[in-house]
């Protein structure tokens, strides 16, 4: 199953445009923003993501209603494992 995970900005890293630390489910990763340099992210907006990339921007009520979501039909887990399996925990 394909997941769009939502996740909050932590922090920017300047220089870097594309990268970003973000939270999943208590899950710290780093992510590429590229696709929305239209219009970026700043440090806690929320965003959807899927295998390491922002696919948009969302918010918090939208992202807070997913998660809800997500565990109301058991999918947490899922969406863990997905967020742990980008391998992107490099700096």
């Amino acid at each position: 199953m394909c997941l769009a995970i939502p996740a909050k900005i932590v922090e920017l890293f300047p220089g870097e445009e594309s990268r970003a630390l973000v939270e999943v489910v208590g899950v710290r990763r780093h992510i590429n923003t590229g696709l929305l340099e239209d219009d970026p992210p700043k440090a806690g907006d929320w965003v959807l993501i899927h295998v390491g990339f922002a696919m948009s921007k969302i918010s918090e009520e939208q992202a807070l209603d997913q998660l809800h979501t997500l565990t109301m039909l058991g999918e947490q887990q899922a969406a863990m494992e997905e967020a742990q399996g980008y391998g992107l925990n490099d700096s």
